[in-house]
């Protein structure tokens, strides 16, 4: 049985049980807050709990490294469009230490890549639309840094509304202590 299958089976008993009506909230933030946090594993019941978050509490958005590598990509238009549409107020981006995304480089990525039968020089024609892959593709040196980055990318976003409090936070995923590393006034 392949993972999807077993989600599957699973998922028609949560619904004909109606497993699902104890996670029912509506789509806006009750604490109106949007969090920016990486897609580690350790951080799916880790992260929320150690915040004290419950379901229909945030609006969580997730990608490798919580890093905002483009002020007009898709990280950066789902915190506008949390904070405009959906209520929220305030903006949390939460780093973690030991995070994957530390010390990457796009050379390991495109090596495995090539192992597993992709012709790199179709890589190529991305710098034809602009795009620097080794750039996209890698990580950082230090947590800290990356979240001080993606805040400042935040604050300076034109789009954002005057006066909202940006945060920049590190999360231990072995014990869920935060350190706060840019707290806004």
């Amino acid at each position: 049985m392949s993972v999807l299958d077993s989600i599957l089976e699973f998922n028609e008993n949560f619904v004909e049980k109606k497993d699902y009506e104890q996670y029912q909230t509506s789509k806006f933030p009750d604490k109106k807050i949007v969090i920016l946090t990486c897609m580690d594993t350790r951080l799916l019941e880790m992260l929320p709990r150690a915040l004290n978050l419950s379901n229909g509490d945030a609006k969580i958005i997730k990608n490798a490294g919580a890093m905002i590598s483009h002020p007009f990509g898709s990280i950066m238009r789902s915190i506008i469009v949390a904070l405009y549409e959906l209520q929220a107020e305030e903006v949390a981006v939460i780093g973690h230490y030991g995070c994957g995304m530390t010390g990457l480089e796009s050379k390991s990525i495109l090596e495995k890549a090539e192992d597993r039968g992709i012709d790199l020089a179709k890589i190529e024609a991305a710098s034809y639309a602009g795009v620097d892959v080794d750039k996209w593709l890698h990580g950082f040196d230090d947590v800290e840094d990356s979240v001080k980055n993606s805040v400042d990318i935040i604050r300076r976003h034109p789009l954002l509304p005057a006066n909202t409090p940006v945060h920049g936070l590190a999360i231990s995923p072995d014990t869920g202590k935060l350190t706060v590393l840019d707290k806004a006034e």
